[in-house]
Parts: C-alpha cells; structure tokens; sequence
C-alpha cells in the first residue's frame, strides 16, 4: 500500500482547520492509501494554551509577570476545557505521524518516509502569517526525487508583497501538482511564472453529506440561530437579534466572546461544530469553514464580509456556487428572501466542482 503524508496547520484547536485536516487523510484512505497527517508543530502554532505564556516583552520583568500570570490564570484553565475536547477529537478520529517536528530543519535532517507527499489545505501559504513564510508548508523538506502536491493550498490575499515573490517562485516551483483553494491565488501564481496551477474545493467537500452526518451529527432539539463570528461585527449581532425576535429563536455560538447568545459552546469538540451547522434555522457567519458546511448541509446561510483583507477565499467560494450577491455588509430583515439559497441551482456546480477537485488528485497521485 502506497504511502501518503500530509502536512498542514495542525493542532490550532480551530474547527474548520481541524476538520479540513481530518477530511484530506480521509479521502486519500478511501482512495487506497495509507495516508497520515505530519504532527508538525512550530512554535508559532503551539502556544495557544500555554497558561504560562506572556508575549508582551514590557511583562517579562518578574513581578509584573506574576502579577498579570495571577490575573490571566484562572481565564486561561478555564479555556483548557476546549483544548481536552479537541484532543479528544484529534485521538479518536486523526490519523497522524507518530514523530513530532517542531521546525523545517528538523524535518529535512530527519524526514518522514512517504511515497507522496501533500500540502494543505488551509491557510498555510497566506504571508500575513509565519506559516506563509515557513518552508515546511511547501514541501521543502522533501526529498527531489518524491512526488510532491498541494491541495487546495490557501493563499487567501489578493496580493503577494514584491520581496516574498522570489520566495513563492522558488518554493510553490518545486511542487509538481499545484492546486489552490482561491481563483485568485490561481492569478497570482500565474503572474509570478508558475503555471498549470488548477482551483480546488477545501478538502472538507471531499466527503459528502451524508459521511459527516452518519459519523459526527448528533440530534439537537430546539429551534436556534447558529452565530459563528472571529470579529465580533455588529452586523451580525444586529441580525441575530433581529431574526431572535422575529421568529423567537435562540441564539447559538462557539464564540467565546458572543455574550448575546443564549447558549455557548466554545468548549466543544469539531462534532458539535457540525451539529450546530446540521440543524440551525440560520447560520450567521464570516468564517469560511461555516460556509463551507453550510453548502454541504444545504442550510439556510447569511455570510458576512469580514474587516480584513484576506476575504478572496469567501468570495470565490461564494463564486463557484453561483453566491457571488451572498455575501453582505448589513442585513435588514425585510429584505429577509432577498438571501434564500435555492439549493437545487447550488447543488449541480457544487458536484461539477467536488468532481473536478477528486479528479485533480487522482491523477496526481497516478503518478506515485
């Protein structure tokens, strides 16, 4: 049995990258292959429950340390109740390398064996972060002679800054089968000379409804609005509460900080996530991830548009589904039908491009 190896941001305790991760090594184990996830942990991505962390440099001083520590700390193990039901999650349902690897070099003096290996998906190229500047998320530790793949790699910015461009030529330039999530990273590839670069589906889209019901949806009994919200937009609060009194539903979220829900399960593990996203009357939203199940459940869906300048990935998203006026900035409730999803129009381009994304890695992978 061939063997695969996929490297992405991994145990970020963030529900979307968590399950795009789980569902690439899903799909590649279906296909036949023995397929893992490298258990690549920089220190850039492990310190999100590091109770003892402080990061302002102005608090190293020891006792304005102990006494911002003695602030902090109880917040801080309250918030190890998400990460034990994550880990829980990653134990029972990911299949990972045994090795951890904590930075590039250690990979390439050391590097797990494979017979193919895969980057992404996620948001492992975007340059606003270090992981868009670290060399292991392109497969740089690989040796030259192994087959080496992206999918559905996320750039997720319209633009890469003119010093990074010999970077992205250099290492994007090793990989024999590009694939990008965004029509525009498609764009900027392509003007920086790297050509044949196709457009994917986020991995979650490889396995169908009815996989992510059977195995992780569980029943939820009342009527409720979903909110899942990383910029605390007033937008969004305005429209959740609108639609509360409207039509006397209440209010979910897996935001800790959304105190206008009647109910918060920032605790919970990726199954809840999906749960949640299952059997919502609305979900209101600017996270991709949410969108992305929301498409796959069929469940009505208001997206947001986000304050910050790495919203390509929502609007292709939106485009190949035929949701380009989906995407909003207000919400008024009178315009409620304005935002219907009718899924029978949805449902044939989402297929045709779930299609053409399996299609993409089996023929890269023909050539193991």
């Amino acid at each position: 049995m061939k063997k695969i190896l996929t490297i992405t941001c991994h145990n970020v305790y963030n529900y979307g990258a968590t399950l795009q991760e789980y569902a690439l090594v899903t799909y590649l184990n279906q296909l036949g292959f023995d397929a893992k996830s490298i258990r690549y942990k920089p220190d850039y991505l492990s310190q999100h429950f590091n109770i003892w962390a402080v990061s302002n440099p102005r608090l190293n001083k020891p006792i304005l340390k102990q006494l911002y520590l003695l602030l902090k700390l109880p917040a801080r193990i309250n918030s190890l109740k998400r990460k034990r039901s994550f880990d829980a999650f990653e134990a029972q349902h990911l299949k990972l390398s045994k090795e951890i690897f904590h930075h590039n070099e250690e990979l390439k003096e050391n590097p797990p064996i494979a017979d193919a290996y895969i980057c992404g998906s996620d948001q492992i190229w975007n340059h606003f972060f270090p992981n868009g500047k670290d060399k292991a998320f392109y497969l740089d530790f690989v040796p030259q002679n192994k087959l080496k793949i992206s999918y559905a790699a996320s750039i997720a910015t319209d633009y890469i800054p003119e010093n990074l461009i010999p970077f992205y030529q250099k290492q994007v330039g090793r990989i024999e089968d590009v694939s990008v999530r965004e029509k525009s990273a498609v764009k900027l590839l392509n003007n920086i000379g790297i050509e044949n670069v196709q457009q994917v589906l986020d991995p979650v889209f490889l396995l169908d409804r009815e996989y992510w019901e059977d195995n992780f949806v569980s029943k939820e009994n009342e009527k409720y609005i979903f909110v899942y919200d990383f910029d605390s937009n007033p937008k969004i609060k305005e429209a959740a509460l609108a639609l509360k009194q409207k039509l006397n539903y209440k209010i979910f979220s897996v935001n800790k900080n959304i105190d206008y829900a009647d109910k918060n399960f920032w605790d919970r593990d990726p199954a809840k996530f999906l749960s949640l996203i299952n059997h919502t009357q609305f979900t209101l939203t600017n996270s991709f991830h949410a969108v992305c199940f929301s498409l796959i459940f069929e469940r009505p869906l208001l997206v947001f548009n986000r304050n910050e300048n790495i919203n390509t990935r929502m609007q292709d998203l939106l485009g190949i589904m035929g949701l380009e006026n989906n995407l909003i900035s207000s919400f008024d409730f009178n315009q409620l039908e304005n935002y219907h999803i009718d899924y029978s129009n949805v449902r044939p381009l989402r297929e045709q491009k779930i299609k053409e994304s399996k299609a993409f890695l089996e023929q890269a992978l023909s050539r193991i």
